[in-house]
């Protein structure tokens, strides 16, 4: 099942520039919950830091093939990085704090908001473009932040975010894998130093190692297949695969 979760969560990264955590977490959490491998305190825990160590190879293997083809914006990475670096870090300490709960349905509800307004389409003002780097310093340490807390690299909040600054589609895509990698690597070094000590077997801090090792195989060899088929894909589908992804997965963490 692992490794099924890593060759689908692969391909939908590589496609859709999300890193593959809006896969891998809700389905760990709901495979850790039903085999009962770990308390109710720790499942989302652990599911969002396996999640975030698996999106650091994830990513690299598509942004990788995103970068050979040229479609990265290298200003808008070293613009945002900084600040979406230090989001993510933040976020190691504060999800540990947060209901299990709340962080669920704030999760869901979010992406949900986002997944309405990538699917009907919405139009940017024509003008928008992405503020400098004082303005965009609050965008990318709440981007890092939610990115860290739900687990998904930043895709899903990065992607909309260039998208209503008038980036193109597939720029935008591009961009926010080559961003997921140094956000998941420092959300995931979060997770492993400032978890508590544990005598729970196989864990790494919160990350589960076994989940982790067969994830990362089957994830590395489908997401290059992912972006050469986004590459063939129009703008608008790319949009409207991205909101159904997410409201699926918005429903699923929900229910």
């Amino acid at each position: 099942m692992f490794l099924t979760v890593g060759l689908f969560s692969g391909f939908v990264g590589g496609l859709l520039g999300i890193g593959g955590g809006v896969i891998i977490v809700p389905v760990l959490f709901l495979l850790f919950s039903q085999t009962g491998s770990y308390g109710p305190e720790l499942v989302l825990l652990v599911a969002v830091a396996t999640s975030l160590t698996c999106i650091v190879f994830t990513s690299a293997s598509a942004a990788y093939t995103q970068i050979k083809a040229r479609r990265v914006l290298w200003p808008l990475v070293f613009k945002l990085l900084p600040f979406l670096v230090l989001g993510s870090a933040v976020a190691g300490y504060v999800a540990p704090l947060l209901p299990t709960q709340s962080l669920r349905l704030g999760f869901a509800g979010f992406i949900s908001l986002v997944a309405c307004i990538m699917f009907f389409d919405w139009k940017p003002k024509p003008h928008r473009t992405l503020p400098g780097t004082l303005g965009s310093a609050p965008i990318g340490f709440v981007a890092g932040a939610v990115s860290g807390l739900a687990g998904i690299a930043g895709g899903n909040v990065i992607v909309p975010t260039l998208i209503f600054f008038n980036v193109p589609a597939h720029n935008a895509t591009a961009t926010a894998s080559a961003l997921g990698v140094p956000i998941a690597a420092v959300g995931a070094l979060s997770y492993m130093l400032l978890a508590p000590a544990t005598d729970q077997p196989g864990l790494l801090g919160y990350v589960d190692l076994q989940a982790f090792a067969l994830i990362v195989i089957g994830a590395v060899i489908a997401a290059p297949l992912g972006v050469k088929f986004a590459q063939q894909l129009p703008a608008a589908t790319l949009k409207r695969l991205f909101a159904i992804m997410l409201v699926f997965v918005a429903i699923r963490m929900i229910w």
